[in-house]
């Protein structure tokens, strides 16, 4: 890996849909695969933390349980990798989009054990990891049509990185504190 592949730096505003916006400015660093990495075994940890009855705590009715939303992080993450994987390798044909709703629902994360999402989480992160280093710079700048809109391989990247950053914060801020006195 040659250090111009690994600081590709954040994708321009061009290189993809303005929702994605939120999630590659919480990402802060031009390596994103270090990034990536270091960010894995912060979450990891975070959630190591937990019991099953923490991790089936729910801040409202209708909002995720803990186990829901790291499945919805899991989930995402290998969409977006997914996608990467197929512009990198400069398919043309549009990739799909996906109703994260209905995939929370589809999935039954809340019947699985703590520590399988965990190790799941963990091992889709180093999958993404290994992924994102075999591309050259060339695939780094590939853009494709990803749900309808235009997206770079780079902008996924980062994606990535910062939705799983939104997703622990919202952990934090609204699931960690009452989860701590269930």
């Amino acid at each position: 890996m040659t250090p111009s592949t690994r600081t590709i730096g954040p994708p321009e505003s061009s290189e993809y849909a303005p929702h994605y916006g939120r999630y590659i400015s919480l990402v802060k660093r031009d390596d994103v695969i270090s990034a990536l990495a270091e960010q894995g075994e912060e979450t990891v940890a975070q959630l190591s933390g937990l019991t099953e009855k923490q991790a089936e705590h729910r801040y409202a009715p209708g909002k995720w349980s803990v186990k829901e939303m790291i499945g919805h992080v899991i989930d995402t993450e290998r969409i977006m990798a997914f996608r990467a994987l197929c512009i990198a390798r400069e398919e043309r044909q549009p990739l799909p989009g996906f109703e994260q709703d209905d995939y929370v629902r589809a999935a039954c994360f809340g019947n699985r054990m703590l520590a399988g999402l965990i190790e799941e989480f963990a091992a889709v992160r180093r999958a993404t990891v290994l992924l994102l280093e075999g591309f050259d710079a060339e695939a780094w700048r590939r853009r494709g049509v990803a749900n309808q809109k235009e997206v770079s391989v780079r902008a996924l990247a980062y994606v990535i990185a910062g939705h799983e950053l939104h997703h622990r914060t919202v952990l934090q801020e609204k699931y960690l504190t009452a989860a701590a006195s269930a």
